[in-house]
């Protein structure tokens, strides 16, 4: 049982459990008053296996700074409890299980393409290039956390006949851009918490080479790129998203706001709420959007007669 949770620990579930929830209201609202309920459940699947091999890569590379790291020394390659070649092979299987259950099950090749370029990206360009060398690491490296949303919207668009063109992939990519732009804000707030640790291992996050009021000034930055771009999907939804996404944007930007304040009033620095926050603030426009677009609400362009 130890050797199963060691394994499954690998795979970073928390982590993986937050992008995968991205991916439901992208299929959702890729097909609006559509619940293609298989198709999605098959996609969480296939897309667990990507993420999971992702991060299990993602351990094999940082092994040596975890151990360093009181945040992650516990993790099962730092303290041994899995061989990084045994987690090389898990990671291994996992791909290309990933890709071909995407492909076969899903009906997707192009998903199964996501899920592979994903992986890369995340394992070659952040972890193994980014990470250690440049405090823009999460900047350009959180764009691996987008993907979830393309490969579910892959697999909607390559099952459902009416769902197809441009005027539906726009919609994938501003969802894309909404976690781009979420990403920073949510690891800096974590990396102001940890700072120490990460200076421990040697990996430049932004807070450790940057004073604290620089960090949340560029916070405050992407936190309003972030609300401003989950605006640009309230056409093609309906009141309840336009609900949502407007008082959770002004939550999300009070919290940045807040702790710019506190940081340059000089109090105590309390970054862990601003990184809790941020996780509820997504979790609620992905259910907003979700609920939107399963109750198939006139969206708010037909309302004004577009």
């Amino acid at each position: 049982m130890d050797t199963v949770k060691a394994y499954v620990a690998l795979t970073k579930p928390r982590v993986i459990e937050l992008l995968l929830v991205a991916a439901i209201p992208a299929m959702l609202q890729a097909d609006r008053g559509k619940v293609h309920v298989g198709f999605i459940l098959l996609t969480l699947v296939g897309g667990w296996m990507g993420a999971a091999a992702a991060n299990t890569f993602n351990m094999v590379a940082d092994s040596d700074i975890d151990k360093v790291m009181n945040r992650t020394r516990k993790r099962p390659l730092a303290r041994q409890s899995v061989s990084n070649r045994n987690a090389m092979i898990f990671g291994s299987v996992l791909t290309v299980a990933s890709f071909l259950w995407l492909w076969l099950l899903c009906n997707s090749l192009l998903a199964g393409v996501f899920i592979l370029l994903t992986i890369a990206f995340y394992v070659f360009v952040y972890t193994m290039w980014l990470k250690r060398r440049t405090d823009q690491n999460v900047v350009w490296g959180g764009a691996a956390g987008c993907m979830p949303v393309l490969v579910g919207w892959a697999v909607i668009t390559d099952n459902a006949p009416d769902v197809t063109g441009w005027s539906h992939w726009w919609q994938a990519i501003v969802l894309f851009l909404v976690i781009f732009f979420w990403t920073p804000p949510h690891t800096w707030a974590l990396g102001l918490k940890y700072r120490e640790d990460y200076e421990a291992a040697g990996v430049p996050m932004m807070p450790v080479v940057r004073p604290p009021l620089y960090v949340t000034v560029r916070i405050i930055a992407y936190t309003l790129a972030t609300v401003l771009t989950t605006f640009l999907l309230i056409p093609a939804a309906g009141w309840v998203y336009l609900a949502v996404s407007v008082l959770a944007g002004v939550w999300f930007m009070w919290g940045a706001v807040a702790l710019h304040k506190s940081v340059k009033a000089g109090g105590e620095i309390k970054p862990m709420k601003l990184f809790l926050l941020s996780n509820n603030y997504l979790a609620l426009v992905c259910v907003g959007l979700s609920v939107d677009a399963v109750l198939g609400l006139q969206t708010i362009a037909e309302m004004a007669g577009f």
